[in-house]
């Protein structure tokens, strides 16, 4: 990388803080139009969820300067806002806790903040919401203690609700991504519709992909005949790229299919979805057949694989 490219990666992030803290109204000293400083309401929140607080703990947590630190807690105890007891191990470090003026204090801010937030989202398409979660939970991910790393994600069946993030998500992502419109939507909520009215334990699975307890990806295997499976519905959001999780979700499809007594997997899909392409044709699914139509809004080439079993 060359100096240029990094004094231009280091200028994009430090516009985006004073974008971000200033969207947040934390540049006055004071969050939210509240008496606090966002130190300040850092060390509210954490007294407030967490007990048997050492000064010393807080600090650490939030990487706060000792004597600063030391100011807040004595503007928090002259307002009445804590209680101060020394420990019995070391006579000179604190416990602090809320007092019952401290956690009412903390309750306004909370309602404050959460007020403020769900305004800003609501100007937003939901669409745009989820986007926008799903960035900052990568910004997370990537500058948190993993060291960059994203969290494995977990494969489940369905629960309740997680059909109508399917078929949000893949209305959403392709339109997006390719410019579909809402019909393809349409034909994700008939997919599912159907895998819920005539679903198949014995012989039919859908995996749920999720990391952090929020859903990245789906995948699909249908009855198509006694013989033939189909693979429908394989989407991986971009939260959850990096992992290789479409080639993981595939391959349990591949297994589940296999132990079913199936001879053979077929799927229908565009040949502008070089990913998904990419990862049948590593599961080792052949091209078959191709065929131009006119469906979602655009004109496009469809392709059948299949991978015998």
């Amino acid at each position: 990388m060359s100096q240029l490219d990094s004094e231009q990666e280091v200028a994009a992030v430090r516009a985006f803080n004073r974008f971000y803290t200033r969207k947040l109204g934390v540049l006055d000293q004071h969050l939210l139009k509240s008496p606090f400083s966002l130190s300040e309401a850092r060390v509210l929140y954490e007294l407030a969820h967490r007990e048997n607080l050492s000064a010393k703990e807080i600090g650490a947590e939030l990487g706060l300067d000792a004597g600063y630190l030391s100011r807040i807690v004595q503007n928090f105890d002259e307002a009445g806002l804590i209680t101060r007891e020394p420990l019995p191990s070391d006579r000179r470090q604190y416990r602090l806790a809320l007092t019952a003026k401290g956690r009412q204090t903390f309750a306004k801010l909370e309602r404050s903040t959460q007020d403020e937030v769900a305004a800003m989202l609501a100007k937003l398409p939901q669409d745009g919401r989820a986007r926008l979660i799903g960035a900052m939970a990568e910004i997370e991910r990537l500058l948190g203690e993993s060291g960059g790393l994203p969290s494995p994600a977990v494969l489940r069946e369905p629960r309740p609700g997680d059909m109508g993030w399917v078929v949000q998500s893949h209305g959403a992502f392709y339109a997006r991504e390719y410019g579909f419109d809402s019909s393809f939507e349409g034909l994700v909520a008939e997919i599912a519709a159907k895998f819920l009215a005539s679903f198949d334990a014995s012989r039919e699975r859908c995996w749920i992909a999720e990391i952090d307890g929020a859903q990245v990806g789906s995948i699909f295997l249908v009855r198509y005949t006694d013989d033939v499976a189909k693979l429908r519905l394989l989407l991986v959001e971009p939260a959850g790229r990096g992992q290789g999780l479409g080639h993981r979700l595939v391959a349990e499809c591949i297994a589940f299919a296999k132990a079913c007594g199936y001879r053979k997997i077929t799927l229908w899909t565009q040949s502008i979805l070089v990913a998904a392409r990419n990862i049948y044709q590593e599961a080792g699914f052949k091209l078959v057949a191709t065929g131009p139509h006119r469906s979602f809004g655009r004109d496009l080439v469809g392709e059948t694989w299949e991978l015998e079993l």
